[in-house]
């Protein structure tokens, strides 16, 4: 087994997983995880606006990469792009200044960081979310479902700060395009001073536009399934199921009607700031964009729902998963298998 480190730098969030990584009998990579680990810290912050990283913002992103640098060290994972990968998405693809960002990893965590295409982005999330146990499964397993049709591809949907993911296919990306909104963006655009009946028209129409770039490129109306990723929809499926944390067991494969995804959306898009702090699965540095992340996300389900339904494949259930594009990263690290005796005769 090989040790890997993979980070995962969005524009709100940066994580970190430590793994054991190696392949199965089969030849399909699988991780044992060590650890994992979530800052929130807003790196993406003014970026719309300006198209620079702000240098506090920046300060506290790479404090949080000294942390992850230390436990890498602590739990052995050696040093090298072999078995390190830092990717950051969406705020620093938009930052004219992002070389200091790159500087700062370099001299952190020994590797530089990789500013990933909205295109690799979207293939790293799509990976990742096969892992799931429950949440990666698609509409029908290879070989199952009605006589000799092939399964139905699942539409993945990783929702960001920054940017926001469609990926459909079944075991690999057959369509996929990062579009520029997300929880962050929306709110600085939109949202920022609160959400009234004009400024969520605005957001709405604004997520609609790009959705229509989108169905020139991925068909809404194809998946049997929506697999949906990332703090956002974390949070919303946390809604819906009335937790009072954040349950990973509960949350991870976790299926919904489109019909309750929707309305924890709308309840989320219109709750009051006391009602936000009372939940205790969304992280403070979570409340001030979750409205904008639900608008998103209810704009993405409610398209499906019409495609599909008019298709004469109505979307039945929206599933959660814990695996995303931190889980790719990792993938991405595990070594191919050695030959075995009959491939090498």
């Amino acid at each position: 087994m090989t040790r890997v480190a993979a980070i995962d730098c969005g524009t709100n969030t940066i994580r970190l997983l430590i793994a054991e990584a190696d392949r199965d009998h089969s030849g399909r990579p699988r991780l044992e995880v060590l650890r994992r680990r979530n800052e929130i810290v807003r790196l993406g912050q003014g970026v719309d606006r300006t198209g620079l990283l702000d240098p506090e913002a920046l300060e506290r992103t790479l404090a949080a990469v000294a942390s992850y640098a230390a436990d890498c060290t602590e739990l052995g994972v050696a040093p090298g792009r072999d078995v390190r990968r830092f990717v950051a998405t969406s705020a620093t693809r938009d930052a004219r200044n992002r070389e200091d960002f790159v500087a700062g990893v370099s001299r952190l965590l020994g590797i530089e960081p990789e500013v990933v295409s909205g295109q690799e982005e979207a293939r790293l999330s799509f990976t990742g979310s096969l892992l799931g146990a429950r949440g990666g499964e698609g509409a029908e397993a290879p070989g199952q479902g009605q006589g000799e049709c092939a399964p139905a591809p699942r539409l993945v949907v990783d929702l960001g700060g920054g940017s926001t993911e469609l990926v459909l296919g079944v075991d690999e990306p057959s369509a996929a395009i990062s579009l520029d909104t997300g929880s962050v963006r929306i709110t600085e655009r939109f949202l920022a001073g609160g959400v009234t009946p004009e400024s969520e028209a605005a957001a709405r129409a604004e997520v609609r536009g790009l959705l229509d770039v989108a169905e020139r490129v991925v068909d809404l109306s194809a998946p049997g399934r929506l697999v949906g990723l990332a703090g956002t929809i974390t949070t919303v499926t946390a809604h819906a199921l009335d937790l009072q944390a954040f349950d990973p067991q509960a949350l991870n494969g976790a299926d919904l009607s489109p019909e309750t995804v929707l309305a924890s959306c709308e309840a989320i898009i219109h709750s009051t700031a006391e009602q936000r702090a009372s939940w205790g699965y969304l992280a403070p540095g979570r409340r001030d964009v979750i409205a904008a992340g639900a608008v998103v996300w209810s704009e993405v389900v409610s398209r499906v729902v019409e495609r599909t339904t008019a298709a004469g494949r109505p979307l039945e259930r929206v599933t959660t998963s814990l695996y995303d594009i931190l889980d790719g990263i990792a993938l991405s690290l595990v070594p191919e298998q050695a030959p075995t005796e009959e491939a090498r005769a």
